[in-house]
């Protein structure tokens, strides 16, 4: 048994011994009873800049061996999404190169019938953010100006994701939020996207916990008006909205818009930490998954889903429970950071190379957070490698001066 030495937030130490490698099955079928999006980050070159305002190089290799591992346990890939740091690190450009080169990734794996996506097609495999963020917003004009320059960037955005292939995820906008004034400005944005669309596409709301330049998004800053404001786009749009992804950490209020949901609209759930009881359901609907935590616990997310399909729904609230308290302290606030510990769990397991992050965020958890990561994966059988896993915490906690 490998053990080590951790820190505490009181300034000790503790000794914690890891326990023994976890086995994960891989689905030997298509998982079906929930459609499900693991939320992937991006993994940069160890020798780039990787500094505030740096442009992103990214290690592709790294990059695309994490999303082919997501698939492989039968889950999709929500590409280029906040968890990829846009908004924080990851500019326009090295966005349209990730959602390209992921459509031609999720088209290779489509093509080689892999048994864990039989019958998948690249939308079911991968669904890209389109957003606004090529915009400055400090030049961004005020009024009409504003709202016609907003659609023009969301146009340019979406053909990329089309083009490449993935599903659309309409993403919220900063720049929207600066320039609407009034629920009706975000309701012509929207339905205008929504008209042009050719193909059915996923409506991301994000709350202010992780992106504060949201504030008063559709219109309102009561969650009840600005929902009624969402609802009407839907249910306008129908036919043309996949599903919603809502990620404002209020399981309550998620409850009740998918039961308001028309017909046909599934609702991916974002909370990260109430996912377990969304997923699982309350007998009359079910939450679908489009989740960032995913892309941590993705071997027993796979399984708990696994365990749906085989008609197993205690084991499988079972499994996913087990991982709550993870995602509660890797998503803890100031909840914009959750990054960090994706990337850090990545780099345990000996998906990257270094634990580095574009724009410098692998230096927004503490030492002592990330150690209560570490001991949290470890404890829901998501440290695949102890050895690596220990070697790698023990060399980290020694340079940050940990037992020095």
């Amino acid at each position: 048994m490998t053990s080590l030495i951790l820190p505490n937030y009181d300034g000790g130490t503790r000794e914690y011994s890891l326990g023994d490698a976890p086995r994960w099955n891989r689905p030997a079928a298509p998982l079906t009873s929930r459609r499900a999006y693991a939320a992937a980050h991006v993994i940069p070159e160890v020798t780039a800049d990787n500094t505030s305002g740096a442009p992103a190089r990214l290690d592709w290799d790294a990059t695309l061996a994490y999303r082919h591992e997501l698939w492989s346990y039968g889950l999709g890939v929500a590409d280029a999404m906040d968890t990829a740091q846009r908004g924080m690190g990851l500019d326009w450009d090295a966005t349209q190169q990730l959602i390209k080169r992921t459509g031609v990734e999720a088209a290779s794996v489509v093509s080689s019938g892999a048994a864990a996506i039989a019958g998948k097609t690249v939308r079911d495999l991968v669904a890209c953010g389109a957003g606004t963020d090529q915009l400055d917003l400090e030049t961004l004009p005020s009024g009409p100006g504003g709202l016609q320059a907003v659609l023009d960037a969301y146009r340019e955005q979406i053909a990329v994701v089309t083009e490449a292939g993935p599903k659309v995820i309409l993403m919220a906008s900063r720049a929207l939020a600066a320039v609407a004034d009034g629920p009706d400005d975000y309701l012509h944005v929207y339905s205008t996207l929504l008209q042009e669309a050719d193909r059915p596409v996923i409506l991301h709301w994000l709350g202010t916990m992780f992106d504060p330049a949201l504030a008063g998004y559709w219109g309102s800053d009561d969650v009840a008006a600005a929902t009624d404001t969402f609802l009407s786009l839907i249910q306008a749009h129908a036919d043309k909205v996949d599903g919603v992804k809502v990620s404002l950490l209020d399981a309550a209020h998620e409850v009740a818009l998918r039961a308001a949901l028309p017909a046909g609209v599934c609702l991916y759930t974002g909370d990260d930490f109430n996912y377990p009881e969304l997923i699982d359901g309350d007998g009359a609907h079910h939450s679908d998954a489009l989740l960032g935590i995913f892309a941590a616990i993705y071997p027993a997310a796979s399984a708990a889903l696994q365990s749906y399909d085989a008609g197993d729904p205690v084991r499988a609230r079972a499994i996913l429970d087990s991982t709550r308290d993870l995602g509660k302290h890797i998503f803890s606030a100031p909840t914009f950071y959750y990054k960090t510990g994706i990337a850090f769990l990545s780099w345990l397991n000996g998906r990257q190379p270094g634990f580095q992050m574009v724009g410098g965020l692998h230096s927004g958890r503490s030492v002592v957070h990330l150690a209560r990561t570490f001991e949290l994966a470890d404890r829901a059988g998501l440290i695949t490698n102890p050895a690596l896993a220990a070697f790698r915490m023990s060399d980290f906690l020694r340079i940050n001066g940990v037992g020095a």
